[in-house]
């Protein structure tokens, strides 16, 4: 079964690129207008396998852009659109954007999503040990700015609202309708070559998250989120060798919302959604082979743990995780990639649908 479920999730995908470049070449004049205007424009087709959230279809509009065309040091600006259906009923809409100007010397970021996810989480301190789905309707919204102190140094202020609207399989648990307004504090060190896909240098963040109960939060809890990315080339700067460490920490009163789950990015490999708590860490790197200007390969492999789940047998234990990726290059002028990984963990597997580089 999983064989089969790989090789349609490839099979699909390596079509859609085919539609896609052969959509890019009728549309070449009006690309070429789009690039006097300074703007880079791309739809692509999502498609995906998740065993929580079954299969995963969409569509993807973005475009890069000058904020300001007498600024040659600031990246391109991106925006976007995404629109997902999964066949077990849930869907996703969001809206995403980053800002580079004023020669880079300040970043701004907006993010707004709305959706239904029907998913599942482990649970074994009732009757029935096992696993339970559960529907959440989610709206989030997030904006923020990063100002440069100095060379490679940024500090910036974040604000993001979330309502959460969960019901339970079976009333294991009650109803739960939560509202958070979170305020961040980040810091970033950037010495990548580029921001999109970086070839050598390192990116530091460490973000620190409040939900204070004087800012219409009903309890009072803190995260912090730090990651270390460093960035070696290979084969005469035709391949790149990535490494990373994340670490997400909850203290307080963290909500079954804001918990976080083994899988996505930082560990790819699991995506039944069973290994849930307020806080993991992990290490992963990752081989990235370019065998042409348009098309890529990566293989990767990771090791994270977690604490605070509601299933103390889960805590400090050693989830590995490694996989293999199909990379396509989305714009002309830009290194700029989406593409699939399959990934496989402990006791569970994934595919991932990737819009840029893991990290």
């Amino acid at each position: 079964m999983k064989k089969h479920i790989l090789f349609l999730a490839y099979f699909t995908f390596f079509l859609t690129n085919a539609y896609t470049q052969q959509n890019n070449e009728q549309t070449a004049k009006q690309h070429d207008t789009l690039q006097q205007k300074k703007v880079d424009f791309s739809v692509m087709p999502y498609m995906s396998y998740n065993r929580n959230l079954d299969f995963m279809i969409g569509a993807i509009p973005m475009m890069m852009y000058k904020l300001d065309g007498e600024d040659k040091v600031s990246p391109k600006s991106l925006s976007g659109l995404s629109a997902v259906y999964t066949t077990n009923g849930s869907y996703f809409i969001a809206f995403f954007n980053k800002w580079y100007f004023k020669e880079d010397s300040w970043r701004g970021k907006l993010f707004v999503m709305t959706g239904d996810k029907n998913s599942q989480f482990y649970m074994t301190d009732i009757e029935a040990p096992g696993f339970y789905d559960y529907g959440t309707n989610i709206t989030v919204a997030s904006v923020g700015v990063q100002r440069k102190i100095v060379k490679n140094l940024y500090a910036g202020l974040t604000y993001t609202y979330a309502h959460y609207d969960t019901l339970y399989e079976d009333d294991v648990q009650p109803e739960d309708i939560t509202e958070t307004n979170a305020l961040e504090l980040n810091g970033l060190y950037d010495s990548r070559d580029a921001v999109y896909y970086p070839t050598t240098g390192s990116k530091a963040l460490l973000r620190y998250l409040s939900f204070p109960t004087w800012f219409g939060n009903d309890v009072k809890a803190q995260k912090i989120l730090s990651e270390y990315n460093t960035y070696f080339p290979t084969r005469k700067g035709k391949d790149v060798i990535a490494a990373r460490f994340a670490g997400q920490f909850g203290l307080g009163d963290i909500a079954f919302q804001q918990q976080v789950t083994i899988g996505g990015k930082d560990i790819r490999g699991y995506s039944e959604g069973k290994y849930r708590g307020d806080g993991l860490m992990a290490i992963q790197g990752e081989y990235r082979y370019n065998f042409n200007d348009k098309m890529g390969l990566v293989g990767f492999a990771g090791i994270a743990t977690m604490y605070g789940s509601d299933t103390e047998e889960f805590d400090w234990k050693a989830y590995p995780g490694l996989g293999v990726g199909y990379r396509y290059a989305a714009f002309k002028k830009v290194k700029f990639n989406i593409g699939l990984d399959a990934a496989v963990g402990k006791d569970d597997w994934g595919i991932y649908f990737r819009i840029g580089e893991a990290f």
